[in-house]
């Protein structure tokens, strides 16, 4: 590899020749974990977990709320991890790093970096994270990889100045502000919808021009259920013409409107005697794991020539669009009366299932068809703010990426 001139070629890559190498060991104190579990969450020092862990960002509280007294963090043999260490998660997914905000503990599924006056911490931070997938790689190759105390110690970190260190840290840090302004617009943006959703769905906020009672209307009045296929996912292909809607893509579906694209296929053969999917049909899936996903569902859109067909585990069912309007149909399944009612009667211990019957015999108070279509207006013009808004946040992640590439391995200086 040619290497050009002002630059050497390292443990970690091309760096400049006034830039030094260490293993993280050598520049950082470390914290390893106590082996016991605590028993007593009543103090006010948070407990960390890896789903703690936000790549890159900082970490202050459990998110379960779970912090230790001083007295039961020493009974279980857990040092106290002070602030403006990183940590990093060394089981499972590993790599995932963050900086400690204050006192903390953490479990055996990360380990602590302390960093000494020879590097500073949101520099370590940035290092590591830039290097995740090459981290992956000290960890062992069994069912569930693991990092060791010494595998940990070992990764090599590049070393500017401290001057230089501090530089590009700070430079990094006000694209992660940006990045927390937007992460918690979003997050206000989604509240903001949902509380539309409560008061919208259930009549307890009327939109401008609407008034009058809702009419109460019987489900199984005004709907045709469709013939479903009971092939499984290892039936499929990727490039058959007729796509297949399996259950599993109804509990993993982020919306509540699905275009096909995406979705696998069925060969034509076996899709004969299936009704083709048009676009209004709303589809559930008949199983869920928890009571949550009961009434989870999503609705047909975009389907233009494409041919689509309700696969196993679900209920494909085609509403009078005179009764429930195209768009405002997806969101059935946030509307109270009509997903306590499929919970009520959803059978099962370890999973519970929903059949036609369950969704033919909901009685519920529906609004017009005008104000329906009014409604679910309103939540798409939500839902194109908040794409607008993750679409800048990933453009800005991007951005932080290219950076990161730039300035962690000297090409472009700072100081």
């Amino acid at each position: 590899m040619e290497v050009k001139s002002g630059y050497k070629l390292t443990e970690v890559g091309v760096i400049p020749d006034d830039w030094e190498t260490s293993k993280v060991g050598e520049v950082c104190n470390f914290i390893v974990p106590g082996r016991n579990k605590p028993k007593l969450f009543d103090g006010d020092i948070p407990w960390i977990t890896t789903p703690d862990l936000q790549e890159g960002r900082a970490v202050s509280i459990s998110r379960l709320g779970l912090c230790l007294s001083p007295a039961e963090a020493k009974s279980v043999g857990s040092k106290i991890v002070p602030p403006g260490s990183v940590l990093m998660s060394c089981t499972g997914e590993l790599g995932i790093v963050a900086i400690t905000e204050t006192e903390m503990v953490i479990n055996q599924q990360l380990h602590a970096f302390i960093p000494t006056e020879k590097i500073e911490g949101q520099f370590l931070l940035n290092a590591l994270s830039f290097q995740k997938e090459q981290i992956a790689g000290y960890g062992t190759k069994t069912a569930v990889p693991y990092l060791n105390k010494t595998a940990c110690n070992s990764i090599y970190v590049p070393l500017p100045s401290i001057p230089e260190q501090t530089a590009i840290a700070t430079a990094l840090s006000d694209v992660d502000a940006l990045l927390d302004g937007l992460d918690r617009l979003i997050a206000k943006k989604r509240d903001l919808k949902q509380a539309a959703m409560q008061q919208l769905l259930t009549g307890e906020t009327r939109l401008p021009g609407f008034e009058g009672e809702w009419e109460v209307r019987r489900l199984g009045d005004h709907v045709t259920f469709l013939r479903n296929g009971v092939n499984s996912r290892a039936e499929l292909t990727l490039d058959d013409p007729v796509k297949y809607l399996h259950y599993g893509d109804i509990h993993s579906c982020t919306s509540v409107m699905l275009e096909p694209a995406s979705l696998p296929s069925l060969p034509s053969g076996k899709a004969k005697t299936l009704e083709r999917l048009r676009d209004g049909d709303l589809i559930f899936a008949d199983a869920s794991e928890d009571l949550v996903g009961v009434s989870k569902s999503v609705e047909i859109s975009n389907l233009c020539d494409a041919e689509l067909v309700a696969g196993l585990h679900t209920i494909a069912a085609r509403f009078d669009k005179a009764v429930l309007a195209d768009g405002f149909k997806a969101y059935l399944q946030f509307c109270p009366a009509f997903s306590s009612h499929l919970r009520r009667l959803a059978a099962g211990t370890k999973v519970y299932a929903t059949n036609r019957s369950h969704i033919a015999s909901v009685e519920m108070r529906l609004p017009g068809i005008k104000e329906q279509e009014a409604i679910a207006a309103t939540f798409n013009d939500m839902d194109a703010e908040i794409a607008a808004l993750e679409q800048r946040r990933n453009k800005t992640k991007d951005i932080k990426q290219a950076m990161m590439q730039e300035l962690l391995t000297g090409r472009t200086r700072l100081v």
